[in-house]
């Protein structure tokens, strides 16, 4: 009897340190490991913030969609400087100054 509450004293306590040592290869090494959990906290983390930068540009592409929809003075403006637009029933003034005299 003294013999196997001797064989439990110390194979309990090694079969305890077994598990344990087998846990923590699972932890450092197995699959989803720390280091792995690690590197995917960093890419998720660099996801959001392209996804930030990618939300505040559709943001400005959406008010310029909905501006070339709805502002019709917008485009008006543009056709004016870019291409000389004019309205029916306006009248187009241009003031051409004489060049200045030839320095001798």
């Amino acid at each position: 009897m003294l013999s196997r509450r001797l064989q439990l004293k110390f194979l309990l306590p090694l079969l305890l340190l077994l598990l344990l040592l087998l846990f923590q290869y699972q932890l450092w090494f197995g699959e989803g490991n720390l280091r792995g959990a690690w590197k995917l906290r960093r890419q998720v983390s660099a996801q959001r913030a392209e996804n930030v930068e990618l939300m505040k540009r559709n943001q400005i592409l959406t008010a310029q969609v909905q501006d070339l929809k709805q502002g019709h003075a917008a485009i008006e403006e543009q056709a004016r400087t870019d291409l000389g637009m004019i309205k029916k029933g306006e009248t187009f003034y241009q003031i051409v100054r004489e060049p200045p005299p030839p320095r001798h």
